[in-house]
């Protein structure tokens, strides 16, 4: 029998107490966070332009 999925809810904590790491500094810590949305953020805007194009 097939199951079927209708909803799926994913939460994320990306503050300071999510790292584990509480020795590091707050400005160490957001720069490859920073990093990592610049990335999804230019790979989402490419999938919108493809879809886009004719």
């Amino acid at each position: 029998m097939p199951i079927m999925i209708d909803e799926v809810v994913i939460t994320v904590e990306a503050g300071p107490a999510s790292t584990g790491h509480s020795g590091e500094a707050g400005s160490e810590a957001a720069a490859p966070r920073q990093d990592l949305v610049a990335e999804c953020v230019e790979r989402v805007l490419e999938v919108l332009r493809q879809r886009q194009e004719p």
